[in-house]
């Protein structure tokens, strides 16, 4: 029987196991480390930074938080956004910024949660030891609060609300959010209303 050559490539991009493409981003005063789960792949990009999608959310949902404006980060003509002045305002906010996974096998070659296989997790323990005044972590999506409560042994709290867990002699509290996809029906600015809880 002829192998169809499209289902063959469609088997080996699915069988590819990726690798985190961006480095940590760990201010050194970071007081919330927000995680998500993984990076769509690299065809979604519009930049080379976190939440790379421009038809993703999160950073709209920043705009709204701090300065009252949804297109605040947008660069509305080239599709992408101003990482002149996100990267800045992070650091100054003390926000960091990675993912639960560091490994995935994409089973699909979708960017969904339900879609990826995860071949190694992201060492939270070790990453919260470099951030010595973090004592907010925040996961977006079912599958990065999964993981993340797994690592720190507590229960998954609801969507909104928080749970605490200690880490060394520090006490921390984690925060699931609603996932910034458009996948997860709500409007941004109800988004930001859960996310000012944590970030303000």
């Amino acid at each position: 029987m002829r192998s169809d050559p499209d289902l063959t490539r469609g088997q080996t991009l699915c069988s590819e196991v990726e690798t985190h493409p961006f480095e940590p981003f760990l201010p050194e005063n970071a007081r919330v480390l927000m995680l998500g789960t993984f990076p769509p792949s690299e065809k979604r990009w519009s930049m080379e930074f976190y939440y790379p999608n421009f038809i993703n959310d999160m950073w709209r949902i920043f705009g709204i938080l701090f300065f009252g404006d949804k297109e605040h980060f947008v660069d509305a003509a080239n599709k992408t956004f101003r990482l002149d002045i996100l990267i800045p305002f992070l650091r100054e906010q003390g926000i960091a910024l990675f993912d639960t996974c560091t490994r995935i096998r994409r089973t699909t070659g979708t960017a969904s949660d339900k879609d990826l296989e995860v071949i190694e997790e992201t060492d939270l323990h070790a990453m919260l030891g470099r951030l010595p005044e973090c004592t907010k972590v925040v996961t977006a999506g079912q599958l990065a609060t999964e993981i993340a409560c797994r690592q720190f042994a507590i229960n998954p709290p609801k969507v909104g609300e928080y749970a605490s867990f200690s880490l060394g002699d520090r006490e921390l509290r984690l925060y699931r959010m609603p996932s910034s996809s458009r996948a997860y029906p709500m409007k941004p600015e109800r988004k930001a209303q859960f996310y000012k809880t944590v970030l303000l």
